[in-house]
């Protein structure tokens, strides 16, 4: 692993970002989502008995009060598959309801039961106190400026080709071993 020496960032700022700098900022954007995990892991998977994926999907329907998995998919970034199962567990231990919609029968309706109701009012606040810990050692404009590059990163990540396959897996596909 490279590690983010010091004077890097000045040297980003004129444009020269070399090979071992841009992979030193994606581990260190990967040690800052790993570090971010930590109070859910410490505060609220265990006693809640949820898991991470679990967790994002119950938080979001809360958020929307209605909404179907592919939906969710596409907000939180984490693939079908996952969230498929998450959802599959939330409904087992009865804090999701899923609802065949009556109009487009191959798409179903989550939303929360009473328990995913109370799990989510325990929970929302926890998240603005990551949240808020985090952004307050920025600025208003340092965090508009940190939105607006988030953005840019997951439009670069979503993108696709004209064909509907990820620019971003076929550009990162590792050679072809002889």
């Amino acid at each position: 692993m490279v590690i983010y020496r010091q004077g890097a960032a000045d040297e980003m700022e004129r444009g020269y970002v070399a090979e071992s700098d841009a992979a030193a900022m994606l581990h260190r954007l990967l040690k800052l989502t790993n570090r971010l995990m930590a109070p859910f892991s410490t505060h609220l998977s265990h006693r809640y008995r949820i898991s991470l994926n679990e967790f994002r999907v119950l938080m979001t329907i809360g958020a929307l009060k209605r909404t179907a998995s592919h939906e969710v998919a596409e907000l939180t970034g984490v693939n079908a598959m996952s969230i498929s199962r998450a959802v599959a567990t939330l409904q087992r231990n009865g804090r999701i309801t899923v609802l065949v919609d009556e109009a487009n029968r191959r798409r179903k309706w989550l939303s929360l039961t009473e328990e995913g109701e109370r799990l989510y009012r325990l929970m929302k606040p926890q998240s603005e106190l990551v949240a808020h810990y985090l952004f307050d050692a920025i600025s208003p404009s340092e965090l508009a400026a940190f939105g607006d590059i988030v953005e840019k990163l997951i439009e670069r990540l979503d993108a696709t080709d004209e064909h509907g396959n990820s620019v971003f897996l076929e550009s990162t596909k590792p050679p072809v071993e002889s």
